[in-house]
C-alpha cells in the first residue's frame, strides 16, 4: 500500500478508537423532516414571536449566529442561548444533529436549535468531519495541516447542519449549508476554531482564510450563513 493510503488507515483507526471511548453510537435512525409545515402569518409572528433555545456555550458562535440572522430574530422569533449537556454521538452528520435536537427539546420543553459543524478533507474521505473539534484540541492548527501531509489534494469543504425541533416528541427539521475550499497553513487570528486553516473558494474571499476576513464578509459566504438562510426562510415563511 502507498504511504498515503497507510496514513489514511492509521488516522481512521486512531479516530475510531478515540471516539469509542468518548462517544455513543446512535441506537436508531432519527426521524428527520425536510418538508416545512404551514407557514405562520406575519400578524401571528409579530403578535407572538416564539423563543427558540439555541444550544451552545460558545459566545463567539452565538454572536455569529445572531449577526447572520439579524432582524429576523426580532420580527418572528427570539434566540436565547441555552447550555445543555448532550451526548457526543456517532453517525451521519444529519442524523447526529437531528437526534441532538430531539434530546435538547425534550430537556428544555420547547423550541430548540442545535448545530453540528464539520470540516471535511476530500483526500481523507471526509475526515475529520464532525470530529474536527477533537482533532483541533489534540493537534492544533498545524496538526490539521499535517493530516494532509501525505496528499497532494488539499481540497476540503466546511459543512454546517442546524436542526430545529419544535418541542418534545416533534420531528426535527434539518438545514444544511456547505462552503468549498482548501486547507492551508494557519493565517489570521486563532481564536475561532479552525477558521485560520480554511481558505474558501468563493471569489468574495479574495485569497483570505475565514480568520483573515472581517465578520460581515465571512457571514456572506460561510457554511453557517448558508444553513441559517434556510432556517430563516423556514421560520419566517415556512419554507425549507
Amino acid at each position: 500500500a502507498s504511504a498515503a493510503s497507510t496514513f489514511h488507515r492509521v488516522v481512521s483507526v486512531s479516530l475510531s478508537r478515540s471516539l469509542a471511548r468518548n462517544a455513543g453510537a446512535l441506537s436508531h435512525k432519527p426521524r428527520i423532516k425536510r418538508v416545512a409545515s404551514v407557514p405562520r402569518t406575519a400578524a401571528s409572528m409579530a403578535a407572538h414571536p416564539k423563543t427558540v433555545h439555541f444550544v451552545t456555550g460558545n459566545a463567539n458562535k452565538l454572536a455569529e449566529v445572531r449577526a447572520i440572522l439579524g432582524s429576523s430574530c426580532d420580527a418572528s422569533f427570539t434566540l436565547e442561548a441555552k447550555k445543555v449537556d448532550l451526548p457526543e454521538l456517532q453517525g451521519e452528520p444529519e442524523d447526529i444533529a437531528a437526534e441532538k435536537a430531539s434530546l435538547a427539546a425534550r430537556d428544555i420543553g420547547g423550541p430548540t436549535l442545535v448545530e453540528d459543524t464539520s470540516l471535511c478533507f476530500n483526500a481523507l474521505g471526509g475526515l475529520p468531519g464532525p470530529y474536527v473539534k477533537w482533532f483541533l484540541e489534540k493537534t492544533g492548527h498545524d496538526g490539521l495541516n499535517n493530516l494532509l501531509a501525505a496528499y497532494t489534494d488539499k481540497s476540503a469543504y466546511a459543512q454546517c447542519i442546524f436542526a430545529y425541533c419544535e418541542g418534545p416528541g416533534e420531528t426535527p427539521v434539518v438545514f444544511v449549508g456547505r462552503t468549498d475550499g482548501t486547507i492551508v497553513p494557519a493565517r489570521g487570528p486563532t481564536d475561532f476554531g479552525w477558521d485560520p486553516v480554511f481558505l474558501p473558494d468563493d471569489a468574495v474571499a479574495d485569497g483570505r482564510t475565514y480568520a483573515e476576513m472581517d465578520k460581515p464578509t465571512k457571514n456572506k459566504i460561510s457554511h453557517r450563513y448558508r444553513a441559517l438562510e434556510k432556517f430563516r426562510e423556514f421560520m419566517t415563511k415556512g419554507v425549507s
